[in-house]
């Protein structure tokens, strides 16, 4: 059984003190693929760092909603996607729970990545949070772009509409949580076939290993609950969730 991590964070500091030990170790825990999502230029620019170390890593290149009023250079996000194992825009999108850059800038900022994108011909990964609206509202302007919304916090009713737009659906740990009622709900309306999974690491751990970090090894616990909201089994899952990675990032 072979498992794709869609969303994980291997450059992050929480890292720092035993990285290689870590990613050393993925590939005998199952883990096929990993896409390394990057926050600004300089975890773009690690990001790639460790998709040419490692054979497994992919990396986006993009600009987090919590950085767009610091780190906003999307000409060089543009050139650094150029990279031969940069397979997305990303993570880019917006969010309204927090305070670190203003709306209008975050917008701003998404709507050229998002640009961006299009005229790469790449992938969007799409963080949201707070801004359902704005999120989709974006996104339609922009006809034909594909991608996947992360961590996907908002209705069955709005995942329907993104299906329909071209999106993928990406669920993490959240959705081991007892309080996760609307991600199962949403899990079990998405088709199958547009389902993703991914650890967000090192955030999000699966139950029962809640506020531990995270890394890609305990992505089998949330393959696991989606196997289980979907009726089949967990190798089954496995497939279909590897098999949509490879074919939205075009690995």
């Amino acid at each position: 059984m072979i498992l794709f991590d869609s969303h994980a964070h291997y450059d992050d500091e929480a890292f720092d003190k035993d990285r290689q030990e870590v990613l050393d170790s993925l590939t005998k825990k199952g883990i096929g693929f990993v896409v390394n999502a990057a926050s600004d230029v300089e975890s773009t620019k690690k990001s790639i760092a460790l998709s040419m170390e490692y054979d497994f890593i992919y990396a986006s290149a993009g600009v987090h909603p919590h950085e767009a009023s610091k780190d906003n250079d999307i000409d060089e996000i543009k050139r650094l996607a150029l990279s031969k194992k940069v397979v997305a825009i990303g993570e880019i999108g917006l969010d309204y729970h927090y305070d670190f850059s203003p709306a209008m800038v975050q917008q701003q900022v998404f709507e050229k990545q998002l640009q961006a994108a299009y005229e790469l011909c790449l992938p969007v990964i799409i963080h949201n949070r707070e801004a359902h609206k704005d999120s989709l509202d974006m996104v339609r302007r922009f006809n034909g772009i594909k991608g996947v919304f992360h961590c996907f916090s908002g209705s069955p009713e709005m995942a329907q509409i993104l299906i329909k737009l071209g999106m993928y659906i990406s669920f993490a740990g959240a959705l081991t949580f007892k309080n996760a009622k609307r991600a199962v709900q949403t899990a079990m309306e998405v088709p199958f076939d547009r389902i993703l999974i991914e650890t967000d690491c090192p955030y999000l751990t699966p139950e029962p290993y809640r506020g531990k970090r995270n890394d890609s090894g305990y992505l089998y616990l949330t393959l696991e609950k989606l196997a289980d909201i979907k009726g089949v089994n967990t190798k089954e899952a496995a497939c279909i969730t590897y098999e949509n990675g490879r074919r939205l990032f075009g690995i």
